[in-house]
């Protein structure tokens, strides 16, 4: 029977979330009447989610529907998305987190956009979780940059959505190495629907978010450097900013010269050497994470490596029918169980 809807769940030490989660995903699933699967990816986790996953689909009886991949180490979510995707069979695919926060009961309202003719539909968060101040201000200075620098409006988006299979194709087929899931689906430009849903808590035993400050820092700088290159532009703006700088300088300083008055500079040139200094540091820095962006690009590794898949004949055959990049070994190692 040909299946029609896949879900695709990335999971890194989710081992107390997965149970209720498959149990209430499955419970909505079969409402739908249609054939599915969900495909669960455990991005190396250091706890049991993968052992924890295997009893869930011997006890729930989805043992034919409850499918496996465990990455040989923490390769991220957006690579686990991309093996996610890769395996899935249906003619639409659900990425989801599977904390809750992207809540399974909205699903019956994405599929019946789907099947009026959307090949995206997005799950748009009404309102954003409660967050500490440093953190709400930092998001909403993302979203701007990503709005002016790469005129990508992703404010109030997420990860949950729906794609139809010749969107996942067309994303499969993107050949980039960093990739940037929520950006690149709205950079395909194909037409969407929208759902809006409240974000859920967490459960309170699965503790908080594995995102700390800093990685959602890493995350947003790489996000925003792979959209546009005007960040590079700065260095021309600063580079004319300092130049009319000097020229102002310069005339004040010969116009003191030339009314007799002596010139104190050592507080000056002391200031100009730092403040010269800091911008060819940050200008270096910035040019050199684009070259760093372009040495991972070039390099050609795989995205991920699979260890361990349930069933076993989840491999690399239909990765490589559905990934038209230049091949399955490009874009996944799988390892037989």
């Amino acid at each position: 029977m040909e299946i029609i809807l896949s879900v695709v769940v990335p999971a890194y030490n989710e081992a107390v979330s997965l149970p209720p989660f498959v149990k209430v995903l499955h419970s909505v699933l079969s409402e739908l009447a249609c054939p599915y699967e969900i495909i669960v990816v455990d991005d190396g986790s250091t706890d049991e989610t993968w052992n924890v996953l295997r009893q869930v689909s011997q006890q729930s009886g989805l043992s034919s529907q409850l499918r496996g991949l465990r990455f040989a180490r923490n390769f991220g979510k957006e690579a686990a998305i991309v093996a996610g995707l890769q395996a899935s069979q249906g003619r639409a695919a659900i990425v989801m987190d599977v904390d809750f926060q992207h809540p399974p009961a909205i699903i019956p309202q994405l599929v019946a956009k789907w099947r009026a003719g959307a090949k995206v539909v997005e799950a748009v968060k009404e309102q954003r979780q409660d967050e500490y101040l440093l953190r709400r201000w930092a998001a909403r200075l993302y979203y701007f940059f990503l709005n002016h620098f790469a005129r990508l409006d992703l404010n109030k988006s997420s990860d949950f959505k729906l794609l139809d299979r010749e969107v996942i194709d067309l994303y499969l087929a993107l050949p980039e190495r960093r990739r940037f899931f929520r950006g690149l689906i709205h950079w395909l430009g194909l037409p969407c629907a929208e759902v809006n849903f409240m974000p859920e808590e967490r459960l309170s035993h699965a503790g908080s978010s594995r995102w700390s400050f800093g990685r959602l820092t890493l995350f947003a700088w790489r996000s925003i450097t792979s959209f546009t290159s005007l960040p590079l532009q700065l260095v021309t703006i600063l580079g004319v900013v300092t130049f009319l700088g000097a020229i102002v300088l310069g005339w004040q300083t010969l116009y003191l010269k030339w009314q007799g008055e002596a010139v104190e500079g050592f507080t000056t040139v002391i200031l100009l050497q730092l403040l010269l200094g800091s911008i060819f540091m940050f200008s270096l820095g910035l040019i050199g994470e684009y070259l760093a962006s372009i040495y991972h690009e070039i390099k050609h590794r795989p995205l991920y490596v699979v260890a361990q898949t349930f069933p076993e004949k989840v491999s690399g055959d239909h990765c490589t029918k559905q990934s038209t990049t230049s091949e399955c070994d490009r874009s996944c190692l799988h390892k037989e169980n």
